[in-house]
């Protein structure tokens, strides 16, 4: 079983949409959804979920009221201005706790306690392209990475239970736990870049990342033809630093059409993007059976 990660060093690079195709193009795969603090793979796959299940990770502090002698020393102990006190009774602001234990330490009266809380969930849903891990992570929750860690354990246990010889990831943006998370263990990482500079420093940074884990990159340009320069600079760095480019995806408002259609640009167009995707899965899927080389 190979895992194949898309990631990306920002967001806004057309990532998710390559996952969509090469969902379309592979045959035998389990995909897995790994930016859960802003998944979207779902509305282009339109999953049937068949399991869901609440992801509980970290503690906020919870303060019982009937204990609560109001003296403050929580409220003065707490640097992250996470507990008030009104009316005599202290308070918890649950997107301001950092969950540090410091107000059930400081508590003369056991008042303040820390609880395990419930900070997302994550799903087992069919696909067209076959099964799908996903996830959904409560706005400003903290453990992206460890929910990534139960996505991609959850889809190795999917791939192992229908045979599947690929799990394909869609990894998060950027450099973070959550990507660290995602390019940990796998056998190739995509990095989907754009021709501008910010997604090159990016692209830098992401492949840095990739190379500490051990985690093999190729590179691919999306809208490759917007900005010559700036892709011909890609190039020359990839070419430097023993990259190979495996794919140049031009720009093609086809890939825009099908978005809104809900669906990818190789189900609905045999235009240049898609041709383009096809020509990289070929590529990707070549490098993972070992059965080509790249320069």
């Amino acid at each position: 079983m190979k895992q194949l990660v898309v990631t990306s060093g920002k967001g806004g690079t057309g990532k998710t949409s390559v996952v969509a195709s090469l969902a379309a193009l592979a045959d035998d795969i389990v995909l897995a959804d790994c930016d859960v603090d802003a998944a979207d793979l779902h509305l282009v796959l339109s999953p049937e979920r068949r399991r869901r299940e609440v992801f509980s990770a970290g503690f906020l502090a919870v303060v019982d009221a009937s204990a609560c002698a109001g003296c403050g020393r929580c409220v003065e102990a707490c640097r992250f201005g996470a507990i008030t006190l009104e009316d005599g009774q202290a308070s918890v602001n649950a997107y301001a706790c950092e969950g540090c234990g410091v107000g059930e330490l400081v508590c003369p009266a056991g008042a303040v306690r820390f609880e395990e809380t419930d900070v997302g969930e994550w799903f087992v849903s069919d696909t067209p392209a076959g099964p799908m891990v996903h996830a959904r992570l409560r706005p400003g929750a903290e453990n992206s990475g460890k929910l990534v860690t139960v996505v991609r354990r959850e889809a190795r246990a999917e791939a192992a239970r229908c045979g599947a010889g690929l799990i394909l990831i869609d990894g998060s943006p950027g450099i973070g736990c959550p990507v660290i998370a995602s390019l940990t263990g796998a056998d190739l990482a995509l990095a989907v870049t754009e021709p501008t500079l910010s997604a090159q420093h990016d692209l830098e940074r992401v492949v840095e990342v990739s190379r500490i884990l051990r985690t093999p990159v190729v590179v691919a340009i999306n809208r490759w033809d917007i900005n010559l320069d700036v892709t011909n600079a890609i190039e020359e760095w990839c070419h430097k630093e023993e990259l190979p480019v495996v794919g140049l995806i031009p720009y093609d408002t086809a890939v825009t059409r099908a978005q809104i259609e809900g669906r990818s640009v190789v189900e609905t167009s045999d235009g240049a993007a898609a041709a383009s995707l096809d020509a990289l899965w070929r590529r990707v899927e070549g490098i993972l059976t070992g059965t080509s080389g790249e320069d």
